[in-house]
């Protein structure tokens, strides 16, 4: 199992990286929002070699909007690694099942030489997920032990906690397995 972090504007821009394989770092979110620490966040992902992902907090409607507006604040580099975040919103509303998958779909298209992954917690995929697209991978929030999530479904990342930071494992044999899915498209 590696081990890595998600990180967002609430964490600093100097996260600790010791024994980290990867970040995921919140991008955007709707159409308005953009973390205004991505830039150094990413920075310090890439000066300690990690891989590097990143995500988008996703709102119901406006799907090819939210797409496009997500690559546009998203650095366009091969080996990285694009997520949508799958689940309720503020206001207690979510995204419909078609709507996350027309998302994962643009972002393939718009994006075609990176990976795409869903991140969502156990209760919406077993209960609100009925179509169990995930694009190229599951990125599952169930906290319990480290890589042993509540499900049945393949994974590719288990967040497993979020105290004190979101701690994230990432089901490859090493971190060169890891690049080479990250990039291999």
């Amino acid at each position: 199992m590696l081990h890595g972090i998600d990180v967002s504007a609430y964490q600093s821009a100097t996260y600790d990286t010791h024994g980290l394989s990867f970040v995921f770092i919140k991008a955007t979110e709707g159409r308005s929002y953009v973390n205004s620490k991505l830039s150094a966040q990413t920075k310090h992902g890439r000066d300690a070699g990690l891989v590097v992902g990143f995500y988008h907090f996703l709102w119901p409607g406006n799907i090819t909007a939210q797409a496009e507006y997500f690559v546009s604040h998203t650095p366009e580099k091969a080996g990285d690694v694009l997520a949508v975040d799958w689940e309720s919103t503020g206001e207690g509303t979510h995204a419909s099942n078609a709507e996350k998958d027309r998302f994962i779909r643009k972002l393939k298209e718009l994006r075609p030489h990176n990976r795409v992954v869903l991140y969502t917690n156990r209760h919406f995929w077993l209960t609100v997920d009925t179509t169990s697209y995930a694009g190229d991978g599951l990125w599952i929030a169930d906290y319990v032990t480290a890589g042993h999530p509540r499900i049945k479904a393949k994974w590719r990342f288990h967040q497993y906690t979020d105290d004190p930071v979101d701690k994230n494992v990432a089901n490859f044999a090493d971190k060169d397995a890891l690049r080479e899915w990250a990039k291999g498209v």
